[in-house]
């Protein structure tokens, strides 16, 4: 497989992670609100990962978005603009795979949708 079709396999998964999210949010109800924060959660970190696929960047296979989003930062400074965003949706990464006391209202579901799609648009401009 050649680099351009490999980068299109790195857009397309999160795409569709995202995709997943926001349908299940509309479509679903009582709202499963860990699956789609943590859908999330998931396609931001393989947006950041695609950024530094694209940029020929080897990253570990983790879930932090801080820890990635340092090494787009270390590529681009302006992807600080994405720090809280990060942050937010970290949290999600883990903590949903369990039965745990994290709490996920409505507001979150809609800040994790909001902050993926903004992380979306942000590595499509960098990268196109």
């Amino acid at each position: 497989m050649d680099r351009a079709e490999e980068l299109n396999q790195w857009l397309k998964l999160p795409a569709d992670n995202l995709r997943t999210a926001e349908y299940i949010a509309e479509n679903m109800h009582p709202v499963p609100l860990e699956i789609v924060c943590n859908l999330c959660q998931q396609a931001a970190e393989k947006y950041l990962k695609c950024f530094l696929f694209f940029n020929n960047v080897d990253f570990p296979k983790i879930h932090d978005l801080p820890v990635l989003l340092n090494d787009c930062i270390g590529i681009s400074k302006d992807f600080a603009d994405l720090i809280k965003k990060c942050g937010f949706l970290t949290q999600y990464a883990v903590m949903p795979r369990y039965p745990n006391d994290l709490q996920i209202t409505d507001d979150d579901v809609k800040n994790a949708i909001k902050f993926a799609n903004d992380i979306k648009c942000f590595v499509l401009n960098k990268i196109k």
